[in-house]
This record gives C-alpha cells, structure tokens and sequence, in this order.
C-alpha cells in the first residue's frame, strides 16, 4: 500500500508558477513509477506527466510540453510538479498517482495503470 498526499494547488494569474508536490508513505517509493494527472469540470481525467522510478524516462502530454516539469526525489519520498506559464485551461483538480513496477524504466501513461491515488488539489488559473 502507498498513501499519497499532494499540496501546493491555489489560485494564480495567467502566467504565474505553481509548484505541486505529492508526499508518499508506506512501500518503498523507489518502486513506483509516478505520474500526474487532472481533471477539469465536465472532462475526464488526463494524465500530464509521468515518470519512472530513477527518474531516467518522463513523458509529458503536449499541452504541457515546455511549461511543466516532473521531478522526483526518491530519498524524500516526493514527486513534483512545477508549472509555469500558467493558462485559464490549466484550470482542474490535479492529482498524484502511482504505480509499483518491475522494470525501472517503464513509465506508465493511462488512467487505468495506476494503483493507488492522491485526493487530489485544485488549481485555478484566472485570466
């Protein structure tokens, strides 16, 4: 079992930075691939970022390529998300997941692959 916490959501201006981050406790993290997803009003959850377990492999769905960042820290049981340049579109609930792997460099992409979730925060971007 992995319990996964995320903060840093809130209410920004078009343009600013947000940086989100996703605490996790109980199994080894190192064995998790992680991503991150959302979910705006009336869509169905996305995944956005993901990333493997050392950190070598990450994917990023084009909408976010070159605003936000993944990254992991393995010794604090963190993944992270920065996001900047933010957009109205931007706008959902964003939330932490995460996947025990064998292979270290898989890094699992769809909603369905993932185990276990974080309640999720909210990110508002106004223009």
């Amino acid at each position: 079992q992995v319990q996964l916490v995320e903060s840093g959501g809130g209410l920004v201006l078009a343009g600013d930075s947000l940086r989100l981050s996703c605490a996790a406790s109980g199994r080894p993290f190192s064995d998790y691939a992680m991503g991150w997803f959302r979910q705006a009003p009336g869509k169905e959850r996305e995944p956005i970022a993901a990333i493997s377990t050392t950190g070598s492999r990450l994917y990023y769905t084009d909408s976010i390529k070159g605003r936000f960042t993944i990254s992991r820290d393995n010794a604090k049981k963190t993944v992270s998300l920065q996001m900047n340049n933010l957009k109205p579109e931007d706008t959902a609930v964003y939330s932490c997941a995460a996947k025990f792997v064998i292979d270290s460099t898989r890094v699992p992409v769809a909603v369905t692959d993932y185990n276990y979730w974080g309640q999720g925060t909210q990110v508002t971007v106004s223009s």
